[in-house]
C-alpha cells in the first residue's frame, strides 16, 4: 500500500473513534451493567462504547477504500483561540454573569480567523450576546445570573 492509497485523515479518525469508545467501554465494565431488563448505571455507556467503536472502524475501512489528500498543517491560531474560549466562560459565568461571559466568550473565539477585525468581531459578540440572552433567558426562562456580582452596577 502507497503512502497516498488511503485517506489518513479519516483512518486517523476512526482509530481516535476506536480509542475513546474501548476506554468508556472499560469505565463502564467498572460499573454494574446489568441485562437488558434491568439495566445498571454500565449498561448505557457500555451499548455507547460498541456503537464507537463499530463506528470507528467502519470510518477506518472506508477510509482504505478512497485515495485521501495528505493531511496538513496544524491549525494552531485556531486551538488558541478557541479551546480557551469555554473555558473562559465556564470560569466567568459566575462571577461575571451570563451577558458578559459570553459576549467576551465569543470575541475571544472570533480571532481564532485571520480575517476576523475587532469591529466586526465585536458587532458579532454584541449580537450572539443578545441572541443568546433572549434564547436562554427569556425564551426559556433559564434561571441564571445576567450580571453577576463581579460588576458593581
Amino acid at each position: 500500500m502507497t503512502s497516498q492509497s488511503y485517506d489518513k485523515a479519516d483512518a486517523a479518525a476512526g482509530v481516535l473513534f476506536i480509542l475513546i469508545g474501548l476506554g468508556f467501554g472499560v469505565q463502564s465494565w467498572w460499573l454494574d451493567i446489568g441485562t437488558a431488563l434491568r439495566m445498571g448505571p454500565g449498561y448505557f455507556p457500555l451499548v455507547l462504547s460498541v456503537i464507537l467503536v463499530l463506528l470507528g472502524a467502519a470510518v477506518v475501512v472506508n477510509a482504505t477504500k478512497q485515495p485521501g489528500e495528505p493531511i496538513g498543517s496544524l491549525a494552531a491560531r485556531g486551538m488558541i483561540y478557541i479551546l480557551p474560549a469555554p473555558i473562559f466562560f465556564g470560569l466567568t459565568v459566575r462571577g461575571l454573569g451570563f451577558v458578559p461571559s459570553i459576549f467576551l466568550t465569543t470575541f475571544i473565539a472570533c480571532f481564532a480567523s485571520l480575517k476576523m477585525k475587532p469591529l466586526p468581531a465585536l458587532l458579532l459578540s454584541v449580537v450572539v450576546a443578545v441572541f443568546s440572552t433572549l434564547v436562554f433567558s427569556y425564551a426559556l426562562g433559564l434561571p441564571f445570573r445576567r450580571f453577576g456580582p463581579w460588576l458593581s452596577f
